[in-house]
């Protein structure tokens, strides 16, 4: 006998790159050499005295205890520095919740704010995480078109002429993943104002502000955004700490204070010798993020060859750690594309339809390889072409 799982596991499905990454293995085990420039897991390693810290740390028997569900203190001050440092926001150790990952807080404040049947607006393309746990609490998913003719920004004539009244919360990313297009202070202050004229939460997913990106805006430096606005932000990608598991969410105490009621009964509380290293991170000098960013500038040179020598279009000033594509005319879709070249080069980029229908004719690729890998992965596709023309003049004849 199988007991059968709850029903809310009916709308979902297994996420996309679990199962690419399966199939991806099983290549790999039957002999194929594939590179990978589908996930964003950072490639580099952390700063060495985060590592140091973290191991003295754990060296000290009175850190192994269970700690705060609120963090550290030490942690919230050191993101209140970090958040007046390179956001020019001013918030108290209290308008901070540590996270193990920003992944935990999208879940914890979708619990915290949603019932059954309220509206979701989820962003087309986005994050498919936005829109698994949305279904996963049997709210209603409302999807906003983001389009390249509107910069990948939220239309807000079409937005305010949708029905929002039961409307309780919008996820919106920027940096955007996967465009990599950068908010102005000017949409902030749109965001937080429609927030406030229509009563819905504003969460802002900003994970990548410091990837190829000089300038750090957070959406609680608008006018008024305490009042509607939260903000996740983690130290994944910034510090290359990914499996470190340390995010945030950041914002007006009292809505700190609901999504702790959920976190509190779900953890207890992160690894202090984590947290500690975190402070350090957190206190990181300029030259830290101007070295990561001199890397991922290289490796992007790289990927915009590769992409010209297939014909995609690009934005060139787009940040983060993708690269976001439109895909040549002669093919119908970016997944047909994807799989061709997984096929017959052994390198994997994503297809925008993970992300939802607007990326449908779209590629998305990650710059966590280093330069050696891209370099081979460019070869590839030069061959790839060659041959290609090579049998269209051979049709031809």
């Amino acid at each position: 006998m199988i007991i059968k799982p709850a029903n809310r596991l009916n709308s979902v499905e297994e996420y996309y790159f679990s199962t690419k990454l399966k199939e991806i293995r099983e290549m790999q085990q039957a002999g194929a050499e594939i590179i990978n420039l589908g996930v964003g897991s950072p490639d580099m390693a952390p700063e060495e005295r985060l590592v140091s810290k973290l191991m003295e740390e754990s060296l000290k028997k009175a850190n192994h205890s269970y700690q705060s569900y609120t963090g550290i203190d030490e942690l919230r001050e050191a993101f209140a520095d970090f958040y007046r440092n390179h956001f020019g926001v001013s918030l108290s150790k209290s308008e901070f919740l540590p996270l193990m990952g920003s992944k935990e807080g999208i879940m914890r404040i979708s619990m915290a704010f949603l019932n059954p049947g309220d509206g979701v607006l989820v962003p087309n393309p986005g994050y498919p995480t936005y829109e698994a746990v949305s279904k996963l609490l049997d709210t209603r998913v409302i999807r906003y078109k983001l389009t390249e003719k509107n910069n990948w920004y939220p239309d807000f004539e079409a937005l305010e002429k949708q029905e929002l009244s039961q409307v309780k919360l919008m996820w919106v990313n920027y940096p955007n993943m996967p465009t990599g297009i950068k908010a102005t202070k000017k949409l902030f202050q749109q965001l937080v104002d429609f927030g406030i004229k229509h009563q819905l939460l504003i969460v802002n997913d900003n994970p990548y502000s410091f990837i190829l990106n000089r300038e750090q805006i957070s959406i609680l430096s608008a006018k008024n955004a305490k009042k509607v606005a939260i903000e996740l932000n983690s130290l994944s990608k910034s510090h290359n700490m990914a499996g470190w598991r340390v995010g945030v969410l950041a914002g007006n105490e009292k809505y700190i204070k609901t999504v702790l009621q959920v976190k509190s009964n779900m953890d207890s509380g992160m690894f202090k010798p984590i947290q500690l290293a975190a402070v350090c991170a957190l206190n990181t000098g300029k030259s830290w993020y101007a070295s990561i960013n001199k890397e991922y500038a290289r490796r992007r040179r790289i990927v915009f060859d590769i992409l010209d020598v297939l014909g995609f279009r690009y934005n060139n000033h787009q940040v983060g750690m993708f690269v976001w594509a439109k895909v040549p005319g002669n093919f119908t879709n970016a997944e047909q594309f994807t799989d061709l070249l997984l096929e017959q080069t052994g390198i994997f980029i994503t297809p925008g339809s993970v992300f939802g229908s607007m990326g449908k004719n779209h590629v998305r690729v990650s710059l966590c390889a280093d330069v050696e890998v891209l370099k081979m992965a460019r070869e590839r596709i030069n061959e790839f072409i060659s041959k290609q023309n090579k049998n269209e003049l051979v049709a031809a004849r």
